[in-house]
């Protein structure tokens, strides 16, 4: 998944680009439209599904606050995952902005249940708000802007429940980018602001505070989860799989490997020739939601005229007892329904005949 922006590096130099928001430090991106869903998604397939293992589960918090000329106040939301699924969220543009259940099993939780969330919710507005200060503090940037604030933090477990790791990261206008590392104790900053802001989170012992969240409650909180919610997020649903076949302009064909309706989102898709992986000419779409819980996923590759049924396309997912193994069948030539009408009308003819010898020839033996 991609953000598209109008960028600028720090020279000032237009450049028309799609960028993943998180992997590019060296922009500045200027949104055109606003679109916190969309940046969310791209925080999720690359956190949450990259750093999945076979067993193990993962809940992660995304916040992201938004600002822009002539809005007179912020846009925040926060959503809550586990894996692949959303189970609550806030949104302050709402008409009545309350953290709201977004997963059935969450509607057993009580009133007071999202009257906290909802004070948790504000309380990170505050929070993120002040970190944006900080940093145009120290770029010497006016809040009167195009700015852009986002954080992750959660934690994963291990088969059977174990704590694996902890998430803590805050993206600032797509340039500044800090992040707990696997150790839980040190930090990875990118930016002269972040790199000040871990400085003071270094001599805070900021590592030290946040593990008692992210050990313990963060864990205990998603076992729960992943009890209530079991018949949803510990299904599999089998990817659904099929091939196109397209022409191009230049002679060559396309052939694109569809992957539908499948759960988790964890899939693999690869073309071979002759038992070889191809990675040339091949494009791949970023797994995508498709709506409904569950998610979809192609990946094509372009091949010489006449060669199609040389190339297989291997579908790999959980839900599959072995691979699947696709391979473009030409579909066969149907027979013309005039040929059909035609070859019924003579069959009944002939009949016919048969049918009047017989009866002739048995009245003139008697």
């Amino acid at each position: 998944m991609f953000l598209n922006c109008d960028c600028r590096s720090k020279r000032g130099k237009e450049v028309k680009m799609e960028q993943r928001i998180w992997t590019e430090p060296t922009f500045f991106c200027r949104m055109k439209t606003l679109a916190p869903q969309a940046l969310l998604l791209l925080l999720l397939v690359n956190l949450a599904l990259t750093n999945h293992l076979e067993g193990s589960h993962s809940m992660l918090f995304f916040q992201t606050l938004l600002t822009w000329p002539g809005l007179m106040d912020f846009y925040f939301t926060y959503l809550g995952y586990v894996d692949d699924t959303q189970f609550m969220g806030y949104n302050s543009r709402a008409e009545n902005p309350r953290m709201e259940p977004r997963a059935p099993w969450m509607h057993q939780k009580k009133p007071d249940f999202w009257e906290y969330e909802t004070q948790r919710a504000l309380k990170f507005t505050k929070q993120l708000t002040e970190e944006l200060k900080t940093v145009l503090q120290i770029y010497n940037q006016s809040t009167a802007g195009y700015h852009t604030v986002q954080m992750v933090h959660g934690c994963s477990v291990m088969h059977g429940g174990y704590f694996r790791r902890g998430y803590y990261e805050l993206f600032y206008d797509g340039w500044d980018y800090i992040a707990l590392n696997e150790d839980q104790s040190t930090w990875t900053a990118f930016g002269q602001a972040a790199q000040i802001i871990g400085y003071q989170w270094k001599m805070q012992d900021f590592s030290e505070l946040l593990k008692p969240y992210l050990e313990d409650s963060c864990v205990e909180n998603l076992r729960d989860y992943l009890e209530k919610g079991k018949e949803i997020l510990l299904r599999t649903d089998t990817p659904k799989t099929y091939m196109t076949h397209k022409v191009r302009a230049d002679g060559k064909i396309t052939l694109r490997c569809w992957a539908l309706d499948f759960y988790p989102a964890d899939i693999t898709m690869t073309w071979q020739r002759d038992g070889s992986n191809q990675t040339q000419d091949m494009e791949m779409m970023d797994t995508r939601p498709a709506g409904d819980g569950t998610f979809q996923k192609w990946a094509a590759v372009v091949v010489p005229s006449g060669e199609a049924q040389l190339y297989t396309c291997h579908v790999t997912h959980e839900g599959l007892p072995e691979p699947i193994i696709l391979r473009w069948e030409p579909p066969q030539p149907s027979v013309p329904i005039m040929t059909i009408v035609t070859g019924l009308v003579l069959g009944a003819v002939l009949m016919g005949a048969v049918v009047t010898f017989l009866i002739w020839k048995r009245r003139t033996k008697g």
